[in-house]
């Protein structure tokens, strides 16, 4: 930043210029130059023009520099704010002095404060009082807001005073009680539980009460939820004291019990886990939910937003969303905040259409330190906050061990919310009083900070101290108040302790629900009705000639057998709808479709309006949401599995561009979608989207991983298929809907295949049947005897070897054998299609991705269990490759050309005898 004062002998030339402009046209100024010359001829009533270098330039150049002073002090006064409780001294600024503006403190007293709009007094008392605003406990940021409402609304809340009432002696006292039992909780566990994790709260206690603060300001205004998501620093206080979990469970998690009476699940480590709670308020009942969160510090921020965004919804309006019934709280830590980038994907979603939530209130537990990293390692930035500079959004910056001013920050950070419905960020400066963990020597690596934090008095100590000199209590109340929260802690101890004493009833082995196979046919007339609605458009609207074409197909094709993808899923949706179901579809390219196969959004050519047939629909009964994401994958998928959580009766998908898009989001893949039953008992119906099919279009548009998806599947956590038909895919959809075990689906979707003739539905596979695992050769029934190599497959591959089938002529010793959905793996339907083929000689599997990829590492072992056990079981496919795909179409070709072949290939019979009996895998 340049040095040289806004008034000095370089410019006073060029500020007489200007006033003489002004003089001649006030409009031929700027509204900035208008106002401070105006402000300027008042000191002489309206003098005329000044000439540079006589008394009225003097005072010009005074007043000038006064009124930049005071801008100064707005924009740049939190660095003169001691926000630091180990005392480092505020960073400061030189645009804060006067002498930067080339004026001193005595030319203050000369200014009239009418030059800089006050009434009375001087420049020096509108300075002051200037810094008393902005320098003084709190330390604001928000000049970077392009909203100049939301500018002026933040300048008079703090010029007001409007947030910055005095506590009553009945708070202070009720904010003792809290920061003690904060800290006596921490001090508890710290001698019952020695060296134990538990990622204690010391440092930021104030945590605690600012939570308070939020909750008891929000049910004042109307909020009925309050969803919450942080990771695990100070999480163990926050389940005790705001959740209000019981703190003999806390205590018996410590001891290594388990809480959770379901012994199917494997739970997880206590300062992850999440809590649901109620408490009154106002004369109203709120809903708490603390979601759980893994060690990947901030992924749970965008899971704690969708499911904000799910309990938004107005129960009694399907497409209605009140952003004032819930209130989300996201706790950040100060290095995972700059460091981890799911924490600027979420900033992004704030304001969008489809993730929106009416604001999140945002604090940062600022330790100064991240592990054993200090923050000129962990960032580029001055604070850990200014990543949020980038989305607008206003910050303030508290010292810890000042309670008051953090409750003053709450204050202003909840009336901002309420006013604008927009995100606030405070920025809670403390520290971190033992190392990353308790069993950790943070001396080793931060020795000059620990030095401080061993004489530094806790923040129960600090406050206690205030109130004592403020007379607001005595030192033996302070000291009788901590012995009663120690003597509380100590007798619930007692009694876990007694209790686990007491023989325990013999465990009962329980077993969880079984996968269910509800109806999800579809009456053939319900299906043409919705048909038709979903090929009208308002009276005027004009569709692009292109998609009046294609579209206008699908009235036929429900006549002539020809459904394809699109059309079967918007009938799908159509269905659900009418069954009170909600759907909710994200997306980078959702609306149209990534390959323009489903067009659920349509627009009109002439006036850019747009169209979503499925929500006019008559009969619809819940809520249809179809939205294009932004370029995000790990916020987004983690917005979409947080809202399936909250939503139980919905149908929520998200849809990658390409499958192994969802690479980016493999953490929400690993800790949520595959696992947040067995560790959480969390439940998610979720719907992963995932094109997946070898075209020829190189290594990360041909494979969506379908191995990793397969290697997650166990206990039946989740669901993975790879449908070959558009009515696979219709029933797969209802099935997932009406499914009584609530588990993730991962879907390999078609590219090729979403238009592909033989690749299409009839009408009445839609009406009746349902969704089938496995899907036998059509073709080969009426010769079951004649067939001695069974072929099995999963997905476009199918139609390859078909295809070659129809040009070369029909192998009948082959057989092509579907394997629609891979986990759970279909045991019992496999082996049953196998028994039907007595003369079968060798089994094939056949996939398009090498070895190590694709589904044969998962499928192998399985398939040998189903088939029998003398029967060999060959692959066929690519060889093991470090890459998913070629990437020229060439060899493509070649490497697709000789797979089909191998496949189709009949070789001497092997083994003429297999056992009849199968194998449970």
């Amino acid at each position: 930043m340049s040095g040289v004062p806004i008034s000095s002998v370089f410019n006073d030339g060029y500020i007489a210029e200007v006033y003489e402009a002004y003089r001649r046209d006030p409009a031929s100024v700027d509204e900035s130059w208008r106002q401070f010359f105006r402000f300027a001829e008042s000191l002489g009533g309206a003098a005329p023009a000044p000439v540079a270098g006589g008394h009225d330039a003097e005072q010009l150049r005074k007043a000038a520099g006064a009124g930049a002073l005071v801008a100064a002090i707005r924009r740049y006064g939190h660095y003169a704010v001691p926000i630091d409780p180990l005392g480092t001294p505020p960073h400061g600024a030189a645009e804060l002095t006067p002498e930067y503006h080339g004026i001193t403190e005595a030319d203050l007293r000369d200014v009239p404060a009418t030059a800089l709009g006050e009434a009375e007094g001087t420049a020096a008392d509108v300075v002051a009082k200037r810094r008393a605003w902005y320098c003084g406990s709190l330390a604001y940021e928000f000049v970077h807001v392009s909203d100049e409402h939301e500018r002026l609304w933040i300048r008079q809340q703090i010029e007001r005073g409007t947030f910055t009432a005095p506590l009553t002696p009945e708070e202070k006292t009720a904010l003792l009680r809290r920061l003690t039992e904060v800290d006596g909780l921490e001090r508890f566990l710290g001698l019952a539980f020695v060296n134990a994790k538990r990622f204690s709260i010391e440092g930021v206690d104030a945590l605690v009460p600012m939570l308070d603060e939020a909750i008891a300001h929000g049910a004042q205004s109307g909020v009925r939820t309050v969803v919450l998501g942080m990771a695990h620093r100070g999480r163990l206080n926050v389940l005790r004291h705001v959740m209000g979990k019981p703190a003999g469970d806390l205590f018996a998690e410590f001891a290594g019990e388990r809480v959770s009476p379901d012994p199917n699940r494997s739970g997880d480590v206590k300062y992850h886990l999440g809590y649901r709670a109620e408490r009154t308020l106002a004369d109203r009942t709120l809903h708490l939910e603390l979601v759980p969160n893994p060690s990947h510090l901030e992924l749970v921020n965008p899971v704690m937003m969708g499911a904000a965004r799910a309990l938004e919804r107005d129960a009694g309006d399907p497409g209605a969303q009140d952003e004032g019934a819930v209130l989300p709280i996201c706790v950040h830590g100060d290095a995972a905040f700059p460091g981890e980038g799911v924490v600027a994907e979420t900033f992004n979603l704030a304001l969008l259409r489809g993730y929106r939530v009416g604001g999140t209130l945002h604090i940062i537990t600022n330790n100064q330190v991240g592990f054993t990293t200090d923050p000129t390692d962990a960032r580029s930035t001055h604070y850990a906050s200014d990543l949020a500079k980038g989305f607008e959004v206003p910050i303030v910056h508290a010292n810890a061990d000042d309670l008051e001013a953090c409750m003053f920050a709450v204050r202003l950070a909840m009336r901002y919310r309420e006013r604008f419905h927009k995100d606030f960020l405070i920025d809670l400066v403390g520290y971190r009083r033992h190392g990353h963990n308790e069993a950790d020597q943070p001396a080793f690596t931060q020795p000059r900070m620990y030095d401080l934090i061993k004489t530094h008095p806790t923040a129960r100590e600090v406050w206690g101290a205030r109130l004592v000199r403020e007379r607001v209590v005595t030192e033996d109340e302070v000291k009788a108040l901590d012995r009663a929260v120690a003597d509380g802690f100590a007798e619930t101890f007692r009694e876990v302790k007694a209790k686990r004493e007491e023989p325990e009833a013999a465990a009962v082995e329980a077993h969880g629900p079984r996968w269910d196979h509800p109806e999800t046919a579809v009456d053939a007339r319900r299906l043409a009705a919705y048909n038709e609605e979903l090929l009208s458009w308002p009276a005027g609207f004009t569709l692009h000639p292109t998609l009046q074409r294609t579209l206008a197909r699908r009235r036929e094709g429900l006549e002539t057998g020809a459904i394809d993808w699109g059309h079967a899923e918007a009938l799908a949706f159509a269905s659900l709808l009418a069954d009170g179901l909600g759907v909710r579809l994200t997306g980078q390219d959702a609306e149209r479709g990534t390959f323009s196969h489903r067009q659920a959004v349509v627009h009109d050519v002439t006036t850019g309006a747009t169209y979503v047939p499925l929500a006019h629909l008559r009969e619809r009964r819940a809520p249809f949401e179809i939205y294009n994401s932004p370029l995000s994958e790990l916020a987004v998928m983690g917005f979409e599995y947080g809202f399936s959580i909250a939503a139980p009766h919905d149908v929520v998908l998200w849809e990658a561009q390409y499958g192994d898009f969802a690479n980016v989001a493999q953490p929400i893949v690993d800790q949520f979608v595959s696992a947040g039953h067995s560790k959480w008992g969390q439940d998610s119906a979720l719907v992963l989207l995932l094109p997946h099919g070898y075209e020829g279009q190189g290594p990360e548009h041909s494979s969506a991983r379908l191995e990793r998806y397969l290697q997650l599947a166990a206990e039946e956590n989740l669901s993975v298929a790879y449908p070959s038909t558009p009515a696979q895919y219709f029933h797969l959809l209802r099935r997932q809907a009406k499914r009584a075990l609530r588990r993730p689906l991962v879907v390999m979707q078609p590219k090729s295949l979403l238009r592909l003739p033989a690749a299409q539905s009839h009408l009445d596979v839609l009406t009746a049947g349902r969704f089938q695992p496995v899907l036998d050769d059509p073709r080969a029934v009426a010769r079951r005897t004649e067939v001695r190599r069974l072929v099995f497959c999963a997905g476009k591959i199918y139609y390859d070897m078909l295809e070659a089938w129809t040009k070369g002529g029909e192998e009948p010793g082959v057989a092509l054998i579907r394997v629609e959905e891979l986990a759970p793996w279909p045991h019992e339907a496999i082996a049953a299609i196998v028994d039907a083929y007595p003369n079968v000689e060798d089994v094939v599997w056949a996939q398009e991705e090498p070895r190590n990829m694709g589904a044969w590492t998962y499928v192998s072992p399985r398939l040998r269990a189903s088939t029998g056990t003398q029967l060999p079981v060959r692959y066929v496919g690519r060889p093991e490759r470090a890459s998913p795909a070629e990437g020229y179409p060439s060899v493509h070709a070649r490497e697709q050309a000789r797979i089909v072949s191998d496949a189709l290939t009949l070789t001497p019979a092997v083994s003429p005898r297999r056992k009849a009996v199968k194998v449970s895998p």
